[in-house]
């Protein structure tokens, strides 16, 4: 264990608590939706849990399958630098069933239309893809 810049005790990889970056991930979006979405005083507001509907259903099979769309999900994501985003997508994608190579091909399509400044959100979604692969995430 090492501590990071705050002295809190961090993994191997630096992760506070010495969770992997994808169990961070899970547990604080799990965590967090639970909150945001649950019916206890102070969760989210009606406006605020349609639109976390909206969001799921926009990703469902229609004219195009849900590989395609969580596809084009994380090209989006990686053009707006969203790294929580990305991270979701790539997870999706995976459990999905997306090689490496479409992924990689998702990659350069993002490269190209959002520029340089991709890169440093390249660098975190190929450790978060060779995590997932590393933790045997699979997909359909």
């Amino acid at each position: 264990m090492i501590a990071d810049r705050r002295g809190e005790a961090t993994g191997a990889r630096g992760y506070a608590g010495g969770m992997s970056r994808y169990e961070q991930f899970q547990d604080f979006r799990t965590r967090l939706n639970e909150r945001i979405l649950g019916n206890q005083p102070g969760s989210g507001t009606q406006v605020t849990k349609r639109f976390f509907s909206l969001d799921g259903q926009a990703y469902r099979a229609g004219a195009l399958n849900e590989k395609t769309k969580e596809l084009l999900g994380l090209c989006a994501s990686m053009v707006l630098r969203c790294d929580d985003c990305v991270s979701y997508h790539i997870d999706q994608c995976i459990k999905q069933g997306c090689s490496d190579e479409e992924l990689w091909e998702c990659f350069d399509v993002a490269l190209i239309v959002g520029g340089s400044i991709v890169i440093p959100h390249l660098r975190r979604a190929v450790e978060f893809v060779d995590e997932c692969r590393k933790r045997g995430v699979q997909g359909a």
